[in-house]
């Protein structure tokens, strides 16, 4: 993992100014795919993510820090992340410089500039990420979705494609161990992820909404229902339970 860190730095800082934006794409599939091998997790896709082209969103719920490079090995994506994942050893700086988009949570200005920001990435062509839950949970409940990521889609009237991410081990049981909450640090949930073995992220693509005469409130709406179902968990109204996540 320090090698593939290290690698990654390299890249950064000296292929990504000098690379088209197809290949720094690519660049960043490659490396959130081998990341997953390094740590023995193994990867499977059912549905469609978005294809290459026209700027898409994808929302998905959000259980660990590995989300995001699980779904990014199977579609490059720019995610929105929280401002707290710059502060992270070593991965804070590499999110940064891969096109990580950063919102400092509870500022109602600060959405309405990542807003901004998402815009334009959508309007580049590139795959935007979020989790509108805006925390992470073990992933057997959904949390309210915040309407408001949805805006920039809505906006532009471009695809949304709902994503379920689930972790189980070998024999189908669900992984907690990888889920990212309570007064976890970043080091020990790394630390609790590499000790595991034989685990598998599932990655559920749902059929993608249509955002064209839609409020932004209708799409994520729709979005969470398509979670939940993906996930077999109840109705989006069935008040859910968590442990406190980040």
């Amino acid at each position: 993992m320090a090698q593939h860190a290290a690698a990654a730095v390299l890249i950064l800082r000296f292929v990504f100014p000098r690379a088209a934006a197809e290949r720094r794409r690519a660049l960043v599939a490659w490396w959130a795919a081998k990341l997953l091998r390094i740590m023995g997790i193994a990867v499977d896709v059912e549905g469609d993510p978005p294809a290459s082209g026209p700027g898409a969103m994808i929302a998905a719920n959000h259980v660990s820090w590995l989300d995001i490079f699980a779904i990014q090995a199977v579609r490059s994506t720019r995610f929105v992340a929280k401002s707290e994942v710059r502060d992270w050893p070593l991965a804070g700086w590499i999110a940064e410089r891969a096109g990580t988009l950063f919102i400092r949570r509870g500022l109602r200005r600060e959405a309405a500039r990542t807003n901004e920001h998402v815009q334009a990435a959508l309007a580049a062509g590139d795959c935007v990420g979020i989790f509108p839950e805006g925390t992470t949970t073990e992933g057997d409940a959904m949390l309210k979705f915040h309407a408001s990521l949805f805006e920039p889609a809505v906006a532009h009237a471009l695809r949304v494609y709902p994503c379920a991410v689930r972790y189980q081990h070998a024999d189908g049981s669900q992984c907690r161990a990888v889920a990212y909450v309570g007064d976890l640090s970043f080091m020990q949930s790394l630390g609790l992820a590499i000790r595991q073995r034989g685990v598998v992220v599932r990655i559920r693509f749902a059929p993608m909404v249509e955002t064209a005469g839609l409020s932004r409130r209708e799409v994520s709406a729709r979005a969470r229902a398509s979670i939940a179902s993906l996930l077999g968990l109840p109705p989006p109204d069935t008040p859910p339970r968590t442990s406190g996540g980040h």
